[in-house]
C-alpha cells in the first residue's frame, strides 16, 4: 500500500477483491500452450492495492498457472518489454507467487469480498467452458449486488454466465472485450511471421461476435486502446492494455 493512501482507506475493514486467472491449458486450434495474460492481472492489482483494496488471487481449478509467453516482459518477442508494472510484479517473490499457488474457484466466499475481476489471455477461450463454479461465483457476485468485472477474453465467462432466471447476464447489457478489429490484427500478425497458415485464426471464436449474439450491447474504443466500460454492478475492459481502466472503474464503484 502507497503511503499517500493511507489516510484515504479504511485499514479495519478495507475492500476486498477476488482476481481470477485461467489455468494453463493447449490451444485447439494452433496447438501452442496458453494461459492468463500478465498485464491482467498485474495492473488491476496495483490499481486495487495502491487504492487500499485486498486482493485474492483464484483460478478455475486452482494450482499453478502459467502466463501466455508473449506477456512477459522479458520474452525475446519484445511484446510486453515496456511493461514495467507486470516486471515488477514478477520479479518480487512475494508477488510471483500468487500464480504458483492459486486458490480453486470453488473455496471462494462470494461473502467475503466486494468484487470479481476475471482476467483474460488466450487460456480463458479454451477453458471457461468447462469452469462451471466460475460460472456460478461470477452470476453469484452479479446478483448479489456485487461488482463483476471480465476484461479482455475473460469476457468469454459471459458467454456462459446464466442468471437465475435462465437469461444470459449479457443480454441487454453494454459491454466491451476483445474486439474483433484486434483479433484480425493477431491473426495477420502470425500469418506474417508464418506461424500460421494464412486464413487460420488463433481463436476458436470471437468475443464479440459472440456477446452481439447473447444481446448485448457490444462497444470498443478502437485497435489496441485501453477501455472499461460499466453497466450497473457489471465491468468490463477491452483487452490486454485495459487492465488499469477495469480496475479504475471498479474502484470508482466500490470507493475507498
Amino acid at each position: 500500500m502507497s503511503l499517500k493512501n493511507v489516510n484515504s482507506v479504511n485499514l479495519h475493514h478495507p475492500k476486498r477483491v477476488a482476481i481470477v486467472i485461467a489455468n494453463p491449458a493447449l490451444s485447439t486450434t494452433t496447438g501452442w500452450a496458453v494461459g492468463f495474460w500478465w498485464s491482467e492481472l498485474t495492473h488491476p492489482y496495483y490499481e486495487l492495492t495502491e487504492a487500499g483494496y485486498e486482493v485474492e488471487v483464484f483460478s478455475p481449478e486452482g494450482g499453478k498457472c502459467e502466463p501466455d509467453a508473449m506477456s512477459d516482459p522479458r520474452d525475446p518477442s519484445g511484446y510486453s518489454a515496456s511493461d514495467l508494472i507486470s516486471m515488477g510484479f514478477i520479479t518480487t517473490p512475494k508477488l510471483a507467487s500468487l500464480i504458483t499457488q492459486t486458490r480453486p474457484v470453488a473455496e471462494m466466499a462470494v461473502d467475503s469480498f466486494d468484487a470479481i475481476i476475471v482476467a483474460g489471455g488466450q487460456a480463458p477461450m479454451f477453458t471457461f467452458d468447462r469452469a462451471t463454479d466460475l460460472h456460478t461465483k461470477f452470476v453469484q457476485f452479479y446478483e448479489a449486488g456485487k461488482i463483476a468485472s471480465a476484461l479482455c477474453h475473460g469476457v468469454a465467462i459471459l458467454r456462459y454466465a446464466k442468471l437465475s432466471n435462465g437469461e444470459y447476464l449479457a443480454k441487454g447489457k453494454t459491454i466491451t472485450g476483445f474486439a474483433n478489429v484486434e483479433e484480425e490484427f493477431a491473426d495477420r500478425a502470425v500469418w506474417d511471421m508464418n506461424l500460421l497458415p494464412r486464413d487460420s485464426h488463433i481463436m476458436p471464436w470471437r468475443i464479440e461476435d459472440e456477446m452481439k449474439q447473447l444481446g448485448a450491447n457490444y462497444v470498443q474504443a478502437g485497435l489496441w486502446k485501453g477501455f472499461a466500460i460499466r453497466d450497473g454492478n457489471l465491468i468490463t475492459g477491452q483487452q490486454n492494455f485495459s487492465g488499469a481502466e477495469t480496475a479504475k472503474l471498479v474502484i470508482e464503484a466500490l470507493g475507498r
